[in-house]
């Protein structure tokens, strides 16, 4: 059991960077079918609160917001709900799936240094504050076509800006969730249930086109953003955690970009430009410092 244990984390870890990396290929290709942030939000909630309300009835006491209390419990749902939802998926509207997986993913470590530094006054150590450093580096160099509005990127520097603001949302988030101390299915599960009632807005404000695309594109956002990654990546992460320990599986996610560059490749024939290329290795170098060093020193 010893010598299999360490294993299983790692075939979770890798499920889990797969399923990330490919959900911003699924969230790019829902927009290139005529599918609006809104439709895809509405399916990911909806179908990952039907699938999560049978737990949440069972375990969550009050429900549906559980230990978090309403309060937390909105803030939650308002940090990772649908306007995280609507943020990520149009960041795919305007840039190509690769951005997604480059700029949130980095800026992550970056925002939530910059926070514990301005909250409590702790510094990061000195090689992760090196790798931070190579990430924005990376960052500016893979979004400098985006930023000069190349003609091959005209529009890409809108969703790179939504993208910086999902990385921040997401920094918050993290930040409170630690300070908190609830499990990640309960604050999945509140967030989902909670944001049943926001949808109605959203679909009431929004374009909303699901009427106009074929079923079989609904059914595939509606598995894959509300099952896969709103329950599945959840739990296989949370056994990596589990297994391997924090600090480990963070090494996995430097491979989110690159599944995400082969499948934009295979799927949408998206292919990053040689500068692109350039600033996704130089991020990905950073990713594997920041990971690798201790968070003080």
């Amino acid at each position: 059991m010893t010598i299999r244990t360490p294993w299983l984390g790692i075939l979770c870890g890798l499920l889990t960077a797969v399923i990330w990396g490919v959900q911003a290929v699924v969230s790019r290709h829902a927009m290139l079918t005529g599918l609006t942030p809104a439709d895809v939000t509405i399916l990911r909630f909806v179908t990952a609160a039907a699938v999560l309300l049978p737990w949440a009835l069972r375990h969550m006491r009050p429900f549906p917001v559980g230990a978090l209390g309403w309060r937390r419990a909105w803030v939650m749902a308002l940090l990772v709900g649908p306007l995280y939802s609507l943020l990520l998926v149009g960041g795919t509207y305007f840039a190509p799936a690769l951005h997604n997986s480059i700029i949130s993913p980095g800026l992550i470590p970056v925002f939530t240094a910059l926070l514990v530094y301005l909250v409590t006054g702790e510094r990061a150590g000195r090689m992760r504050l090196i790798g931070l450093g190579i990430i924005v580096a990376g960052i500016a160099i893979f979004s400098r076509d985006a930023l000069a509005m190349a003609s091959s990127r005209p529009d890409a520097w809108i969703g790179d800006l939504l993208f910086v603001l999902v990385a921040f949302l997401w920094s918050i988030f993290g930040l409170l969730a630690r300070r908190w101390g609830a499990s990640s299915l309960e604050i999945t599960a509140t967030s989902c249930l909670l944001a049943v009632p926001l949808l109605a807005v959203i679909a009431l404000a929004l374009p909303v086109n699901m009427t106009r695309v074929p079923f079989a594109e609904l059914l595939l956002q509606a598995f894959y953003q509300g099952v896969l990654v709103g329950v599945v990546a959840l739990y296989l992460y949370a056994r990596t955690v589990a297994t391997l320990g924090a600090a480990r599986t963070t090494l996995f996610l430097p491979l989110v970009p690159i599944v995400t560059a082969a499948a934009s490749a295979l799927l949408l024939a998206e292919s990053p430009s040689p500068t692109e290329l350039v600033g996704m290795a130089v991020v990905v170098m950073g990713m594997l410092v920041a990971f690798r060093s201790p968070s003080v020193g």
